[in-house]
């Protein structure tokens, strides 16, 4: 019985594991075309990073490239004028908050992801709009959800939602 149970799970991972690395090859060919749009020299590193950032966190990796692009169209060094660092631009209390040098490029994308992450898991009781909610927050902050009981009544923001939401409906074409 226990080698009959043992060539079921053989045969099940057989079958199974190149429709895994199919999806990871999917995922990778769409962020490098979307990468190499706005950085030919580290298309590949960043797109190894979106991955590894979006398992670490469990995100979808397609989110979180739409989120990076609409922060800095995958520039490692961007700087904004409110101060906010690098490919995930994140602000630098942030970045102490979360324990990640926002100058170095993966820890800013992992810094990303995670800030990103949390803002989910601290709006499930949206239901539905729990990623609206939590893409809301990464822009305008925590507190201006719960003050509005949603999302904020900031052109910014809601521009900022819709513009992520194109990108990521987008890329979600090509799966």
């Amino acid at each position: 019985m226990q080698k009959f149970i043992i060539n079921i799970l053989l045969i099940t991972s057989f079958f199974i594991t190149p429709i895994v690395h199919a999806q990871e090859n999917n995922y990778y060919n769409i962020i490098y075309s979307e990468v190499s749009m706005y950085n030919q020299e580290q298309t590949d590193w960043i797109t190894n990073a979106i991955l590894y950032a979006s398992s670490t966190y469990s995100l979808d990796p397609l989110l979180l490239t739409a989120l990076l692009e609409e922060e800095s169209h995958f520039n490692l060094n961007a700087m904004s004028g409110a101060g906010a660092i690098g490919i995930a631009q994140l602000m630098p209390g942030t970045a102490s908050m979360i324990g990640v040098d926002p100058y170095n490029p993966l820890e800013n994308i992992l810094g990303g992801a995670s800030y990103l992450r949390t803002q989910i898991d601290n709006f499930t009781y949206a239901g539905q709009y729990n990623i609206t909610y939590a893409l809301a927050a990464y822009n305008a902050g925590a507190n201006a959800i719960y003050e509005y009981n949603g999302v904020p009544p900031y052109k910014e923001t809601i521009e900022y939602i819709y513009s992520i939401s194109d990108i990521f409906n987008r890329l979600n074409s090509y799966r």
